[in-house]
């Protein structure tokens, strides 16, 4: 029978112009040729190394993986990691949903972040009609041509829109499928977006949504630069699960293409480079996941564990050597989950305390000069 729950079709969504936003992107966003924020001399040291083991990587084509969190967008971060994607030097990017949530409507919008306190009192929080709206369509039509999260809210980043197919076609293809093994992701791909369309009376056709700021976007720039960007979303973490749109099986297939993809580069990444920025949850979790199952598949072809190099750039202040192994359990870092996690996965551990609007601008002009 199943237990009680709502109906999500009830929940009344807003127009995202409507919403008073924290910030516009004109007041966050960094400039990479600017001035660089004072470091101090442990802190440039400490990406003095990450610098020089990225050009090493970098000089064999091995991998530079950059996981990061929310903070990284909202501290306006964006221009500067599309820099470094610019010249080679990240050649794939994972976040979080709130990371391409925030992004996609800093460059669709200018504006984003909103006052959760109150709005959740009036039941407001999330509750943004083109937010929500335009990243579950985004999601359902980029899964139908076999792309990820992260995949699809970039193309209709870069597109200025998405394709919505007529119903009626989706309807035959499903009808005339013979079963074919090849068709096993798109088919219930389709299915969804065909219940989506006819639940909600979507309009086939091309929809435009224009993004007058996406200069500014990551998520934009990864599609065009053709950068792998990865979202690995948990269902009702983010604001875009308060829609009635929502659908928990086009997000879920878009997150697991994605963690597939993850995985993948998880599986090249000796000699190469994890950098983990003010992702203290996210990206230990699903490295270490991606190591298991990148080990195993290396296991069956005759080849040893991956060795990564990760580097982590988080707020916390401590002083535990990680490589030297766990630290005791009355040691406050043991409850470090970002050094316990990436402590385990067998290759050095680099872990630098700053904010990431101070470890970022530096390893980039480190970089590009």
């Amino acid at each position: 029978m199943g237990y009680p729950r709502i109906d999500g079709r009830r929940v009344q969504v807003e127009p995202l112009a409507d919403r008073e936003s924290k910030h516009h992107i004109d007041d966050i966003r960094v400039d990479p040729d600017g001035p660089l924020p004072p470091a101090s001399s442990r802190q440039a040291a400490q990406i003095g190394t990450i610098a020089d083991r990225i050009r090493a990587a970098r000089s064999t084509g091995a991998p530079i993986m950059l996981a990061y969190g929310a903070h990284l967008v909202k501290n306006g971060l964006g221009p500067v990691v599309t820099r470094m994607m610019e010249a080679g030097w990240i050649t794939h990017l994972a976040t979080n949903g709130a990371g391409v949530i925030h992004d996609w409507e800093y460059a669709f919008h200018g504006r984003s972040e909103e006052d959760v306190r109150n709005h959740v009192a009036q039941g407001r929080f999330g509750t943004w009609d083109e937010t929500g709206r335009h990243a579950a369509l985004a999601v359902l039509t980029g899964a139908v041509d076999g792309m990820g999260y992260g995949e699809s809210i970039g193309r209709m980043i870069v597109e200025d829109g998405y394709s919505v197919p007529d119903p009626a076609e989706l309807q035959k293809v499903l009808a005339d499928w013979s079963g074919n093994p090849g068709d096993d992701e798109a088919m219930p791909a389709r299915a969804d977006l065909l219940q989506t369309i006819v639940q909600h009376q979507i309009e086939p056709g091309r929809h435009t949504v224009a993004h007058p700021f996406k200069a500014y976007s990551l998520t934009g720039n990864t599609f065009r630069l053709g950068v792998p960007l990865t979202v690995h979303p948990g269902i009702g973490y983010d604001i875009v699960y308060t829609h009635p749109l929502a659908s928990g099986a086009a997000f879920g297939r878009g997150g697991m293409i994605d963690f597939q993809v993850f995985v993948e580069g998880v599986s090249r990444i000796d000699g190469g480079v994890f950098l983990s920025v003010g992702s203290s949850i996210m990206a230990p979790q699903v490295f270490e996941k991606s190591m298991s199952i990148a080990n195993n598949l290396r296991r069956q072809d005759g080849l040893g564990p991956v060795r990564p190099f990760i580097a982590v750039n988080d707020l916390t202040e401590e002083d535990w050597d990680w490589n030297a192994g766990e630290p005791p359990m009355d040691d406050p870092a043991y409850y470090n989950r970002m050094g316990k996690s990436f402590s385990r996965m067998g290759g050095e551990l680099i872990y630098t305390a700053a904010d990431n609007r101070v470890f970022i601008p530096h390893l980039c002009r480190l970089l590009t000069g």
